[in-house]
């Protein structure tokens, strides 16, 4: 058994969502050197990397295609866009025409799934030393808690009861955006909101909302770079081992040499062979690309 002792640097897990044009994407723009897979296609207006994303096989691909590249954060634009999509490819791969035909639930419980997969493939991105920043919108939803005598209103991300739990869980940042107002009270005793101008991050649950930190930082923040920036001043990328660099170095030849070969599929890298494969690869790369070019050739 091997015991690691003390705090480990690595990339963040980071989810923000908010309310409507708080500047959820303008603040994702500002973490270090980020690529936008862009599902929303509303980062038009910021001077960024982006690919654009149409349908569930291509943000696939791009999050696979993304661990090669020197880019340090990925962000989603948006993780609930995402689901959409995943919804739309279950119907067309099962040919159903609603999600309710497959029965109470079923349907959605197929989703989040995938939403599934998606996050453990977006963890290996984590390893690879790179921050995933999920954008998510917000939706006002009727929430009873066991222990409250009635219901009440809360922010929650604007996922489907099964996705929303798992997208939660796997951020170690859970950052809820919104505008700061006051309540002025006149004599009459009605209220009327004063301010709204002012962004602010809330990093610790409420009643009000959902949200998380595990970094310590305070429950609200002005929603200014600055407040975060100390996270990712001081990260450094994993060490990648040799035998990885060898085949990041010959990553088009490696891929077309597998897919030949039958160890991967359309849209799938060498990272997602099997592990006793890639095992048997990383004790001899070298000769492993002299098999490749001269197989391609």
């Amino acid at each position: 058994m091997k015991i690691i002792s003390g705090k480990q640097k690595r990339a963040q897990r980071i989810v923000i969502y908010g309310v409507e044009s708080v500047g959820k994407t303008t603040f994702a723009s500002q973490f270090p050197r980020p690529l936008f897979l862009d599902i929303e296609l509303g980062s038009a207006h910021l001077d960024i990397d982006r690919t654009e994303i149409k349908d569930w096989k291509e943000l696939i691909a791009a999050i696979n295609e993304s661990k090669a590249t020197d880019f340090q954060t990925i962000v989603i634009d948006s993780i609930d866009w995402a689901e959409r999509l995943g919804q739309e490819d279950l119907l067309a791969s099962t040919k159903k025409t609603s999600i309710e035909d497959f029965g109470y639930g079923k349907g959605w419980i197929m989703v989040a799934e995938r939403i599934s997969r998606i996050l453990m493939s977006l963890d290996e991105l984590i390893d690879a030393g790179k921050n995933v920043v999920l954008i998510a919108h917000s939706k006002i939803a009727k929430f009873e808690a066991p222990d409250a005598l009635a219901a009440y209103d809360r922010y929650e991300l604007k996922l489907t009861k099964h996705s929303s739990p798992l997208v939660k869980e796997w951020a170690d940042e859970l950052w809820f955006m919104r505008f700061k107002t006051k309540v002025s009270t006149s004599e009459s005793g009605k209220g009327k909101g004063l301010g709204g101008k002012e962004r602010i991050i809330q990093t610790t649950h409420s009643a009000a909302y959902d949200a998380k930190t595990r970094s310590g930082l305070p429950e609200e923040m002005p929603m200014l770079w600055e407040s975060v920036e100390h996270l990712f001043t001081e990260q450094k990328s994993a060490e990648i081992p040799e035998w990885q660099g060898v085949l990041m170095e010959n990553e088009s030849l490696v891929n077309a040499f597998l897919l030949a070969k039958g160890e991967i599929q359309e849209n799938q890298t060498w990272r997602n062979c099997k592990k006793d494969y890639l095992l048997r690869i990383s004790s001899k790369a070298d000769k492993f690309i002299e098999a490749a070019k001269a197989f391609i050739v």
